[in-house]
């Protein structure tokens, strides 16, 4: 029997430990996945507060309640940031992030370090599959070259496979067992094993030809969603100026049955995937003597809504007699989608930094983040605590910034002095201390 099929009877029979590198939004639901399906799982994370939080079964994420930590016990799961027991895995999920450099470039240093930290640590037969999201040809290029320093080789000693992501945070309807999952490998025995590997923990499998479909595929997926967002972040500005709400617009569009899929405007593009993943398959383009000029422009247009939306209050707050320079708001939501803790590129804090810049000070109320942690970008901010809802009156202008359902939005419009909404929840609304942003 070769590696790869003794590798198969191991997963098929749940005889297999999966190590999950990066305990973040995507693989700490993956890792808890495969150990509520029988497997033993080793998480790893360079984080040792993520660490000690697992290990005493303590959720980070909000949508993760501890009792399903609680319920897996020490023998199946477990989190270290001692990269050196990747030689304790069978298989090993890397799930670290693929984020841009200031020049809006692939940052490609999460993947590499990953690599290179477990190269020397990798034994014979072996899989390793990459679920970052990131440019196509990244599994062979990157990845593969630095695993076989290790001596082994992908195919026949070493397996190698990328599938991607497909994570929609507190999204009730999917989640990882029912979500299909893309495979592909670098060579056919390389994807066989992959796929028996995931077969143990979701519904439907999607087996494509090669990791650079894989890879494809999953930028197709996040470039689709950003360019149609800056499509209606645009009608969005269109329509305003035409005095034609966007949102009845989009609400009766919505109704075809066909040819039409409904994106919603807002303050911004936010999240860990939509806002960056495009760029990597633009630069990646120019090895190719070719533009991805949709996704530059769609870049532009996204970029340009937090500027637009705070010359949109700025005027908003003039009409209404209230000076900008001086001004107490408050910033209802950080996350950069409703319902969630996930504040990873959050167009909140463009406007935060915007109106600041300007001479308001924002403070902010998100029942999901109580306090806000250093981020690259904002350091400025780190520290700041979300104030108590019932305090809306104390403030100029509120601005919601994200829609959260636990909000209570009836008791925010009727409190507040005035309110900017970015994100259509008070579009059936026609009130004089409401700034249609």
């Amino acid at each position: 029997m070769d590696l790869a099929q003794q590798l198969i009877e191991r997963i098929t029979n749940k005889d297999a430990t999966v190590g999950v590198i990066g305990l973040g939004y995507v693989g700490l639901p993956l890792a808890l996945t495969f150990a509520e399906q029988g497997f033993r799982v080793l998480g790893f994370d360079i984080d040792q507060a993520k660490v000690e939080a697992l290990t005493a079964r303590h959720s980070y994420i909000s949508y993760i309640d501890d009792a399903r930590l609680q319920r897996l016990s020490v023998a199946v799961f477990g989190a270290t940031t001692d990269f050196t027991r990747v030689r304790d895995c069978h298989a090993v999920l890397i799930c670290v992030p693929t984020p841009l450099t200031k020049n809006r470039e692939p940052d490609m240093s999460y993947i590499q370090r990953t690599c290179e930290s477990i190269s020397a640590c990798l034994d014979r037969g072996q899989l390793i599959v990459l679920e970052s999201t990131t440019y196509p040809g990244t599994t062979e290029e990157v990845v593969r070259p630095i695993l076989e320093k290790s001596g082994l080789h992908v195919g026949e000693s070493l397996f190698l496979a990328y599938s991607p992501e497909r994570e929609d945070p507190n999204n009730p309807d999917y989640h990882t067992g029912n979500i299909p999952k893309l495979v592909g490998g670098c060579t056919d025995a390389c994807r066989e094993v992959a796929l028996a590997l995931y077969g143990g923990i979701v519904e439907r499998l999607v087996p494509v030809s090669s990791t650079r479909v894989a890879e494809a595929t999953k930028i197709v997926e996040n470039t689709f969603r950003a360019v149609n967002i800056a499509l209606v972040n645009e009608l969005k500005i269109v329509f305003t100026r035409m005095g034609i709400d966007i949102w009845e617009v989009l609400e009766a569009a919505g109704t075809k049955p066909f040819g039409f899929m409904k994106f919603k405007p807002g303050p911004g593009l936010g999240g860990h995937c939509v806002p960056i993943d495009p760029f990597y398959l633009s630069w990646k383009a120019l090895e190719y003597d070719s533009s991805c000029r949709f996704i530059e422009m769609a870049g532009e247009i996204n970029t340009f809504i937090p500027y637009w939306v705070v010359n949109q209050i700025v005027g908003g707050l003039s009409q209404r007699g209230v000076s900008l320079k001086g001004a107490r708001l408050l910033m209802i939501g950080l996350s950069y989608k409703k319902n969630v803790d996930d504040d990873r590129e959050s167009p909140a804090y463009k406007l935060i930094d915007l109106l600041e810049e300007r001479g308001a000070r924002v403070d902010y109320h998100d029942p999901y983040i109580p306090a806000i942690k250093p981020t690259r970008r904002y350091q400025y901010l780190a520290g700041r605590q979300s104030v108590p809802i019932e305090r809306v009156a104390e403030f100029d202008a509120v601005i919601v910034a994200t829609d959260h359902d636990c909000i209570d939005w009836d008791a925010v419009i009727e409190g507040a002095a005035i309110v900017a909404d970015t994100r259509g929840v008070y579009r059936e609304l026609d009130l004089p201390k409401l700034i249609k942003a």
